[in-house]
């Protein structure tokens, strides 16, 4: 039931709090956007939040002394756990979490509602609905790739360290906290599998929201005909496996452009021969224009949902991806892209030399890239919002 209809009935519209890990910028942070718009009154609650997201969500963010850390608070995830439990969220009819670390652990207690114009009272408690990106990556999936590579440059060896003493408590929290929301969301089937896993723990999957309109617009529009070479975009973290990419189309002598920055930089590019063209990072609009006219998008990381695929797909562009993860839920064969079925040099090479761009039809990749869309996104988001609340209720 909308806002609208409960108006009509005379009912209150349902109080929100928007809660969220931290606003940095990535995947996650277009969820809380488009949560933002769909309840725009809703505070949003975080451990830390840059000033452009702060702008973009029209200062509605919440912070508290985490805020004043600076990147100290990255190295501390019992300060998070606490800050988070110590928000007083309670007065509120929902609070949506969108979650791959703390703040799913939110403590919500009962507060006294009035029966109409009687003195009689009741307690309630506030429905709590996490949005889960995936289960704690350090703690869970992928703990032995942070521990060889935790991310802290000089001060790996004190990360690495506090992780090994720390993570048997750490996952028994994580469990608990993922035992508190009154329902879960997963991003992708991935997601759910992995939830069910570490969580024991049903969901539901909604896919993230990708702004698939900016990729099919016309104006970057590039025929099949007119294609060349291939694309890689992203930050260059070790995770992302970008290193394959530049490896396999370096011994085919495959032309290959990277778009984007990061640590893995420097050492990406003593790894490239003379037909890869770093072009470091550039503008929305310049990814849109390396990615559409490419023939083929690249992708050999293992990611929970993977936007940056599914953007590739929307400028009508197939993709070859690594068969895991996300991508399991927008690739089809022969249709939108191709897998590699290990995370190899030669895997990604056999998957290469047997592309052809020719076969795939741009009108079908794009057609697969709308399920991805922001409006389908928000359908779905509130159809099951509002039903599970009117549900219990």
């Amino acid at each position: 039931m909308t806002n609208e209809k409960r108006k009509m009935k005379n009912e209150q519209p349902l109080k929100v709090a928007l809660v969220h890990d931290w606003l940095v910028g990535g995947g996650a942070e277009l969820v809380v956007e488009q949560l933002h718009k769909i309840y725009p009154y809703a505070p949003i609650y975080t451990s830390y939040c840059t000033p452009e997201w702060r702008e973009r969500l029209d200062n509605k963010v919440v912070t508290g002394y985490l805020q004043h850390l600076g990147k100290v608070r990255k190295f501390i995830p019992f300060l998070r756990i606490w800050w988070f439990q110590s928000l007083k969220l309670d007065d509120y009819d929902l609070v949506i979490s969108s979650s791959g670390a703390e703040a799913k652990g939110v403590i919500l207690g009962t507060r006294k509602l009035k029966l109409g114009n009687r003195r009689r009272q009741k307690s309630t408690k506030p429905l709590h609905i996490a949005y889960i990106h995936a289960p704690t990556h350090y703690y869970w999936s992928r703990y032995n790739d942070y521990l060889k590579n935790p991310g802290f440059g000089v001060f790996n060896p004190l990360a690495r360290l506090g992780l090994k003493l720390l993570v048997s408590p750490l996952r028994k929290w994580d469990y608990k906290a993922s035992q508190r929301p009154d329902r879960l969301i997963a991003n992708s089937t991935h997601t759910q599998a992995e939830i069910k896993k570490y969580y024991n723990r049903d969901s539901t999957v909604i896919h993230p929201p990708v702004n698939t309109d900016r990729f099919a617009s016309s104006k970057f529009l590039v025929p099949s005909s007119q294609r060349s070479g291939f694309v890689i975009t992203g930050r260059q973290v070790p995770y992302k496996r970008i290193d394959l990419a530049v490896r396999a189309c370096t011994e085919l002598d495959l032309p290959l452009t990277v778009v984007g920055d990061g640590p893995e930089h420097q050492s990406l590019k003593k790894l490239a021969g003379p037909s890869i063209t770093f072009v470091g990072a550039v503008s929305n609009e310049e990814v849109v224009r390396y990615v559409s006219s490419a023939e083929a998008f690249i992708f050999p990381g293992l990611d929970d949902f993977g936007i940056a695929p599914v953007e590739a797909l929307a400028s009508g562009t197939p993709v070859i991806v690594y068969k895991a993860g996300g991508a399991l839920d927008y690739v089809i064969p022969g249709k939108t892209g191709e897998f590699f079925t290990e995370q190899t040099v030669d895997s990604l090479k056999t998957a290469l030399q047997s592309f052809d761009s020719k076969k795939y039809d741009q009108t079908i990749i794009k057609s697969k890239a709308k399920e991805f869309s922001i409006e389908k996104f928000t359908q779905k988001t509130t159809d099951i919002i509002h039903d599970f609340c009117d549900n219990t209720r």
